[in-house]
């Protein structure tokens, strides 16, 4: 399954510091989007199990990020994922990269873990 999410708001980056009320009605509408969009691609509930996930950073502009706060800034918009596949995100495992292109998007490939 591959699903395209909206690229995260700056707001949910760990290096911002806002007010944890704006910080949290950020982090709820971009779970809401992630879910919605992710539903609107086809996702459904899947069988329980670990779960391999590749997330490709295709990001808005040419400026420079650090992918450990990308992968950190994705955590809302998973749990959007996990919610409507009726999964437990702590079977997650993931992978992700930051691509050159420019989009403002992230393509996330879910695939069942190999034993």
């Amino acid at each position: 399954m591959n699903f395209i999410l909206p690229w995260p708001p700056s707001t949910l980056n760990p290096n911002v510091r806002k007010h944890w009320r704006k910080h949290a009605a950020a982090k709820k509408a971009y779970r809401a989007v992630c879910a919605w969009t992710a539903a609107s691609q086809g996702a459904m509930a899947i069988q329980p199990g670990k779960l391999s996930l590749v997330l490709c950073f295709v990001p808005p502009d040419r400026r420079r990020r650090d992918l450990d706060n990308l992968i950190a800034s994705m955590k809302a918009g998973l749990d959007g994922l996990a919610d409507v596949l009726q999964v437990d995100d702590q079977h997650f495992t993931l992978a992700a990269e930051l691509l050159d292109e420019v989009g403002g998007f992230v393509r996330v490939e879910v695939r069942p873990c190999r034993a």
